[in-house]
Formats: C-alpha cells, structure tokens, sequence
C-alpha cells in the first residue's frame, strides 16, 4: 500500500518558499520511502509472533487461575482456548493475502465493514499495547531481579518502576532502530526462553515419576485434555483466562509490509505460532500440574512468583535461576514485540488520515515508523506509572481489562474475513469452511466470552474482590473509559479531517480469491 505524503501548504515566496519546499520534499522523501520491504523472513515472523504472547510469562500468570476454576483439567481448558484463535488466525491468513497492510484488522475490517468500525478496531489493537506494555517491563525487571538473587531490589517499587521505564525505552529504541535487529534480539530471547522452559517441564516430570515432588504430585492423564471434566462454569471462566495466554500471536502479521513473501508468510507464521503455543502450554501445563497438584496451584493463584519462583526453586533447587529468567526474557521480549502492532497500526490509520499525519513519519534511516513507535511507548510509560499511584491492584485491573479489547478486535476481524469475501464462500467447501464459517465460528465464541466478560467484571464482588469504582468493577471501568475516549478522539478527528470517514467498503477481488484466477482478457 503506498504511502501518503503530506506536504505543507503556504502563501509565502522568495527564500521562505525555497526552504519550505525543501522541508516538504524531505517529509515526501520520508513518507515515499515507505517501511522497508523484506527486512526479515519467515522464521524471524514465526518468533516475534511467539514472543509477543510472552509464553512463559502467561504459563507463570494464568496456570494458577485455571487450575482454580477447571483442577486437573487445566490443560484441557487450554487446548479448548486454542480452538477459536486458530479461527481467528485463519482469518488473519486469509485477509492478509489480500490487503498486506501493517495496520492488520483496522484496514481490513475498514475494507469490509466501512471506516467506523475500521477505526475502532484500530484504536482497541493500540490500547491494548498501552496497557500492557508497562506490566511486561515490571515483570522483566522482577524476575530479572530474583534471578539475579536482588530480592530486596525486585521488592523496592521505585526500583522496579525506574528499571522498567528504562527497559521499555531500551526495547523501543530496538523497534525503531530496526526490523532486523529487532528480529535478532528476538530470536536470541525465545532460545533462552524455550529451552529454559523445556529444562523444568522435563525435570517436573521426572520427580514426579521418581516420586521426588515435595508437593501433592498427581500422575498425568490423557483424561487432563477433556476441557469438561470439571463442567461447563468451570470451561467459561477457563476460556476467559485462556484467551489471554494466546494473545498477540498476530504481531506477525503486523510485519506483513517488512516480510518477504508478505502475501502469505505473515499469515502463516500467525498460525503456526498459535499451534508453537498450544504444544509449549500444554507440555509446560501437564508438568506443573502434575508436579504441584491442584491445591498449591490454586491455592497461590494469581501469584506468577509463587508458581514460577517458588515451584521453580523446589524442582530445581540451585538452578532455580533457569526457571526466573525465562519468565524474564519472555517478558523483555513481549515488551519490544507488543509495541510492534500498536505503532504499526497508528501508522497505517494515519497515513489513511484516521490519525494526525505526523504518526505516519518513516525515519528515513531506519524506515521504521519512530514517531508512532516513540508515541506508543510514551503514553504506555504514562499509564504504567499512573495506575501504581492509584492502588496495588489497578496495573492489575487494567491487564483484566484486556480481555474485553482483545477479544473485540479480534472477533471484528473474523466477522471482517466472512464480510469481505461474502460473494465467493460458496465458490467451495474450502471457501465457506476457512474463509467464512471457521472466522464467524471463532467470531461468535470471542463474542460470548466477551458478553461473558462484561457480565462478571458487572459485579465487583465476584470480579474485584469487593473493589467498586462507580458501581462496577475496576476493570470494566478501564474498558468502559477507554471506549468513551475512542469515541471522542475519533469524532474529533472526524471534525478536523473527514477524508477516512468517505472510503467506501469493498469486496473480495476474484482474482485473489483462493482457488479463483483472473479471467482471460
């Protein structure tokens, strides 16, 4: 997709103009020189999209949650999550191949379902990264810390809190001094953090055969995978959990404008990084469980520390520090990889006019969009050090918040892949199978799971542990307030510059329809 040049417009002449022309040249320069084409492959894809869900970091997050709500069938209420994010990568995949676009569900949804709903879509992939990014740098300079054996810095919040600020510019200027290095830093972080991972899950088990677990070992069962074993309530509130564990496979296809093969590879490296996890969760997942039982997981659930640092130091004993810095290296290498789709985004809605101009600036260097990049990282600092002077708990609340936006944007997006190529899903069983009924599928299941969402977070006794801002809890508050600010920036916007709000929807070519070729002239 070309980009737009915005070039300033003046009255002026003599000298003035000359200089004036010469600033609008470079920022045309600038803008036509576009993300750089091919920076990385499809295996430095694969990866970024695998760090960005931060695997070690949900496994230490949500397992104990799960296990509080599904027991011994944690890992089944897992391979259950997986279900509707392959769903949803499929319509990744097949939207990707007609539109590579690094604005990802906001182009595509604003082609098949109208600017409205592009923007919003748009707007809730850029929150998402704003409220999570902070939390991952915490959690990097924590683990960090006590595997570096500082526990009483990791415990010091102003500590912490400057560190992460630190990491969070650190793996900024990462993103905007290059795709490739960005690739590179990645590849090396999800190294160490697979086999740090693999190393406990092989131990956990061997103890737990050995009958060395110094806590209520179970012996693992195939019976684990049936996500109703421990009943439905059980699966709806373990789906909830689960949707974030897989979050963020689809940084990958944000890339899709710096990927060789872009039409195809971003796509697939989304899928295959969805089913990466799904073998990493469930094998982590059974060795936990099976190493600590139901009671200690449930019992410390919600506490990462005592899973990861805890369990890690009793499987592992003095090599405890392996397990620690995995969850840190998986939380360093999420904070660099979720800025990616956030800045990509404004990007591609500013050079669209959704967004002032000014987002659409490529560093004529490094041709990669540093003005979106740094802005993303700014109001993620901002929030990041605004929510911990608010309580303990709300840089909670607003990473519980997440499930709402997450579970939206990508709902919208399967929608958005049935809409578009609504003329050809009968053309085939595998158009009205991939193309149209597996995204409306996934669709609808992130769409009860958010109706669901807002029904729990609706209470604050049982969502908040009693805390009420305003009547409900914390974390619907959050999603609630981040929707009323879309509404009012985008009507601002509109305001201001009504050029996005024109574009017409569109519908599929039947030239890049699968299984379809361009008729004969």
């Amino acid at each position: 997709m070309p980009e737009h040049a915005y070039m300033a417009q003046d009255g002026t002449g003599g000298d003035g103009d000359r200089r004036r022309g010469g600033d609008d040249d470079r920022r045309t320069a600038e803008a036509d020189a576009g993300l750089k084409a091919d920076a990385i492959g499809f295996l430095d894809a694969l990866v970024i999209g695998l760090n960005s869900t931060s695997p070690a970091y949900s496994l230490a997050a949500v397992i104990g949650p799960i296990v509080a709500v599904a027991g011994i069938y944690a890992p089944g209420v897992m391979l259950a999550s997986f279900v509707p994010m392959l769903l949803i990568a499929a319509a990744f995949y097949y939207l990707n191949k007609v539109d590579q676009d690094c604005g990802t569900t906001f182009s595509w949804v604003t082609r098949a379902m109208g600017p409205w709903a592009g923007w919003f879509g748009g707007w809730a992939i850029t929150m998402t990264g704003v409220l999570v990014i902070g939390s991952l740098a915490d959690v990097a300079v924590r683990f960090g810390l006590l595997a570096a054996g500082l526990d009483g810095l990791a415990a010091n919040e102003a500590v912490r809190q400057a560190l992460a600020v630190v990491v969070i510019l650190a793996m900024t200027a990462v993103c905007v001094i290059g795709t490739e290095m960005s690739a590179r830093v990645q590849d090396v972080l999800i190294l160490a953090q697979v086999v740090f991972l693999l190393v406990f899950a092989v131990a956990a088990i061997y103890r737990v055969y050995a009958g060395t677990s110094g806590l209520g070992a179970v012996r693992p069962s195939v019976e684990w995978l049936n996500p109703f074993g421990a009943g439905g309530a059980a699966l709806t509130g373990g789906l909830l959990l689960g949707v974030f564990i897989y979050w963020g496979w689809e940084s990958a296809v944000n890339l899709t404008e710096e990927v060789e093969d872009s039409a195809t590879a971003p796509g697939k490296a989304g899928i295959w990084s969805t089913v990466v996890l799904l073998v990493t969760y469930l094998a982590v997942g059974y060795a936990v469980v099976a190493y600590a039982g139901t009671g200690f997981l449930a019992r410390n659930a919600g506490q990462e520390e005592a899973v990861f640092a805890l369990l890690a130091h009793d499987v592992m004993g003095g090599w405890d520090w392996m397990v620690l810095l995995a969850v840190c290296t998986s939380a360093l290498a999420s904070t660099q990889t979720t800025i990616i789709p956030a800045s990509r985004t404004a990007l591609s809605m500013a050079r669209r006019h959704a967004l002032p101009p000014s987002l659409s600036r490529i560093h004529p260097r490094f041709r990669t969009p540093d003005v979106s990049t740094w802005w993303v990282a700014g109001i993620a600092i901002g929030w990041y050090l605004v929510v911990n002077q608010i309580s303990e708990n709300a840089l909670l609340d607003s990473l519980t918040a997440l499930s709402l936006l997450i579970a939206f944007y990508y709902a919208l997006t399967g929608l958005a892949c049935a809409v578009y190529y609504r003329r050809h899903l009968l053309d085939s069983w595998h158009n009205f199978l991939l193309i149209g009924l597996g995204p409306v599928v996934g669709a609808g299941l992130l769409t009860w799971l958010l109706v669901e969402s807002v029904k729990d977070m609706s209470d604050p006794q049982t969502s908040a542990g009693g805390v009420s801002w305003l009547g409900i809890s914390p974390p619907l508050l959050i999603g609630i307030g981040i929707a009323g600010v879309g509404v009012l920036v985008m009507c601002f916007w509109r305001l201001r510059d009504a050029r996005f709000w024109q574009e017409r929807r569109g519908v599929a070519d039947p030239a890049l329809v699968p299984g379809r070729h361009r008729p004969s002239p």
